[in-house]
């Protein structure tokens, strides 16, 4: 089976019956799931196997591979209920207000239908930790046998009300969005059913596009990562703001009144600037990714809020907002994490909450809110490769590197990575002038396409 890492920084993902998500393998991961977690599981009063909850985004491959995870865990002495078709912070959020002990989503959150994905959540509602994932990989490495008596997965329809309740009562508490027109793209996934529903009951008008989840079509051309459609609609529909979600929901974008995109960055912005403004935080400083653009920090400077930059992935998000007790943090992705008011669990729609309440409070365009946040323009080249060797044992592309930046002069920046999901590196450059550093990001992403190529050759 190999010695590479089986989960990536969001859990196990790609292409669905191939690898580590064919169903012989699934349902030897949700055994191995089960016993490396038995020991410190929970049985809640009236019960005598400690509960895990499960949950799938509505792709095809989906259901199936959920009943494989059931098998592994049932196996391993845990039962288990399903919420059916449910996004990952409200599966994340179901399993820590209620008695599950595990909870597991079947999602490739933003990848094409043939994908998906396995995320783990504790008993909190947090993903596990390294130590935790090493341990689950070494029982599988053992050869741990998948399980195979079939097992029937009761689907509890009122989770998803539970988390609809959740998000309209708690999370929503007081929010009034009579009067505006929104427009949702529910990406064809997990918030289709859910999100219109929310943002009604709040007394928006809600027109709901890419809401119809069919098995094969989630996130095909719409969802966060595919606006254009949504854009266009806020526009001929005169709408207020409009949302898109990605597959498994735990991501926002906007679009203002305009038609114009909002990502991460400027949702940070319009969040941070509105709680200086309202006198709302005690420590003015949040978190944001090595990927955060300069004009985030800038715009934020302003108005006396700092911006401490982690790792990219939601992981390293949660990890520096819980060490200094931050408010919020994000990515340009949409991925946004909002601390203790939602246990530090990223979600989507919840973020739009969020937004919508800035908006109402100030009564002002959302092309207004956003408008301090001018980004630096920014190149993001995605290079297949075939292997992933460090970056810091590549001499000519570092050499390159440190040649870009001096031609930057101060005023812009060169990042690096691997993809931790796919098989892909990532060259950024940021600068003042777009066609520069397009050409300085192709110089780069050349030389290492061919220094690691050369070394495969060597191999």
């Amino acid at each position: 089976m190999g010695s590479t890492r089986i989960f990536g920084t969001d859990g196990i993902r790609g292409k669905a019956g191939t690898g580590w998500l064919s169903e012989e393998r699934v349902s030897a991961l949700g055994r191995a799931v089960g016993t490396t977690h038995l020991g410190h599981a929970q049985t809640p009063d009236g019960y005598e196997r400690p509960q895990a909850l499960l949950g799938h985004d509505g792709r095809e491959s989906g259901p199936v591979l959920q009943s494989a995870l059931a098998r592994g865990l049932v196996a391993a002495g845990w039962d288990v209920v399903s919420a059916g078709l449910i996004s990952s912070p409200g599966l994340a959020l179901l399993t820590r207000s209620m008695h599950f002990s595990l909870g597991l989503m079947l999602s490739a959150s933003h990848n094409p239908a043939q994908d998906n994905g396995i995320k783990v959540f504790s008993g909190v509602g947090g993903k596990l930790s390294d130590e935790e994932e090493l341990a689950i990989e070494a029982l599988l490495r053992a050869e741990l046998e998948p399980a195979t008596t079939p097992v029937d997965v009761r689907v509890d329809p009122q989770l998803e009300e539970n988390y609809r309740q959740y998000l309209i009562g708690h999370a929503a508490k007081g929010l009034d969005l009579s009067g505006l027109r929104l427009i949702i793209d529910c990406a064809n996934g997990s918030g289709s059913h859910y999100a219109p529903l929310v943002l009604e009951s709040l007394g928006a008008s809600v027109h709901a596009m890419y809401a119809s989840p069919d098995g094969k079509n989630i996130n095909a051309g719409c969802g966060s990562t595919h606006p254009e459609n949504l854009q266009e609609e806020v526009v001929r529909r005169n709408a207020h703001a409009g949302i898109a979600l990605d597959g498994d929901a735990d991501r926002c974008m906007l679009v203002d009144e305009k038609g114009v995109l909002i990502h991460g960055d400027g949702i940070l912005t319009m969040i941070a600037r509105d709680a200086m403004q309202t006198g709302r935080w005690e420590t003015p400083r949040l978190v944001a990714t090595v990927m955060s653009n300069r004009g985030l920090h800038k715009a934020l400077d302003e108005v006396g809020v700092s911006v401490q930059e982690c790792g990219v992935g939601d992981r390293s998000v949660v990890e520096a907002l819980r060490k200094d007790k931050l408010p919020v943090g994000g990515e340009q992705s949409g991925h946004i994490i909002f601390g203790d008011d939602i246990h530090y669990i990223g979600d989507g729609l919840y973020t739009a909450l969020r937004v919508l309440a800035v908006l109402q409070r100030a009564q002002k365009p959302l092309s207004e809110l956003a408008a301090p946040y001018q980004p630096y323009p920014q190149v993001l080249l995605n290079m297949p490769v075939d292997s992933k060797p460090a970056l810091d044992g590549l001499p000519q592309v570092l050499a390159l590197v440190k040649v870009v930046e001096k031609e930057l002069a101060g005023e812009g920046r060169v990042l690096l990575r691997y993809s931790g999901t796919e098989s892909l590196a990532r060259v950024m450059v940021e600068g003042p002038h777009e066609a520069i550093i397009h050409e300085q990001a192709q110089r780069i992403a050349d030389c290492l396409k061919a220094e690691i190529a050369a070394l495969g050759s060597q191999a």
